[in-house]
């Protein structure tokens, strides 16, 4: 996809604040440090549209971002993050749920693991959450060029075996670097549309 046009339209933290109409929603869930932003950023090609933190935990809120006037990216808090409070961790999570399992507009999640890592125990809890809700996922692993190239398909078996990933799921390696992923993502994206 061609990106003419993408701004943030609204933070929300109810279903009352979410945008309305049809419009084909994609939410953007991952470990606080695994580089949503830049993700965002890099396939919407706007430097510091998302903004990107030093400290990990910033997004607190649904971000909606409309792109090309035809579909959402939503970015939801990231999880695994130590030092927020208990209550805020409660809230955040019966935010993020109620906007997964009870949004019609929502196509599909792009879930963002770190390549250069197995997945966390929270990146487990989220897939097995988004298959038991039968919610369609797509696994971008971010930070591709941190790896050489040859080890790849190794970090991506370590990937799926990991999260047991159902066959049909998509799983693209990713650099907001380089560039690397980003047309297949698209494609994979435009899919679900």
């Amino acid at each position: 996809m061609k990106v003419t046009s993408s701004e943030i339209v609204i933070s929300a933290v109810k279903p009352d604040q979410y945008p309305e109409g049809d419009m084909p929603e994609f939410a953007l869930a991952g470990r606080s440090n695994v580089g949503k932003s830049s993700f965002i950023n890099k396939m919407l090609n706007r430097r510091g549209l998302a903004r990107i933190s030093s400290k990990p935990g910033k997004t607190q809120t649904l971000n909606f971002y409309i792109i090309n006037e035809i579909l959402h990216f939503v970015d939801v808090p990231g999880y695994g993050y130590a030092k927020v409070s208990k209550s805020e961790r409660e809230a955040w999570g019966k935010m993020i749920e109620t906007y997964l399992t009870k949004r019609e507009q929502l196509r599909a999640v792009v879930l963002l693991i770190d390549l250069r890592h197995p997945p966390t125990r929270d990146d487990v809890t989220m897939y097995d959450f988004l298959k038991h809700y039968e919610i369609p996922v797509i696994v971008i692993a971010t930070k591709a060029d941190k790896i050489p190239k040859g080890k790849w398909q190794k970090h991506l078996k370590i990937v799926k075996e990991t999260l047991d990933m159902d066959p049909n799921d998509h799983l693209i390696h990713f650099s907001s670097e380089t560039g690397e992923g980003k047309d297949k993502a698209w494609g994979v994206i435009e899919s679900f549309m």
